[in-house]
């Protein structure tokens, strides 16, 4: 895992948050069991799984969301979506599912833009 500081963009947003569960596991401060990283990614199984596969994929700049991320820094927003997709295949996952959750009234515990890979069991629709 990389311990380097990270970069910022130009205007100054994705600084490392010292108070930020996953500033900190990007920053080596908190252990993490990594499954893939990538210049930009990190991916590590998720402490809480909800199905046998339960990985979250991560962008090594902080931004609180997927829709802040997307504005502010969209080839990270695709470098996430690319690096669940090759978790999945990594995990040899057939079918999988792949949620970003927005806000804490979606569910969202850790500001920190995210993705959960989901996989390994049947997965209903719509989700609870």
């Amino acid at each position: 895992m990389s311990t380097e500081p990270q970069a910022t963009t130009a205007d100054g947003s994705g600084a490392p948050d010292a108070d930020c569960l996953f500033c900190r596991i990007v920053a080596g401060q908190i252990p993490a069991t990594v499954v893939r990283e990538t210049e930009t990614t990190l991916a590590f199984r998720d402490i809480n799984p909800q199905a046998p596969t339960h990985v979250l994929v991560i962008p090594k700049l902080h931004h609180p969301d997927a829709a802040s991320l997307a504005a502010a820094a969209p080839q990270a927003a695709a470098d996430v979506l690319a690096a669940a997709g090759e978790v999945a295949a990594q995990e040899e996952l057939e079918s999988y599912r792949l949620v970003f959750n927005t806000g804490a009234g979606a569910g969202q515990t850790v500001f920190h833009a995210h993705v959960h890979v989901l996989g390994g069991r049947g997965l209903q629709w719509p989700p609870g």
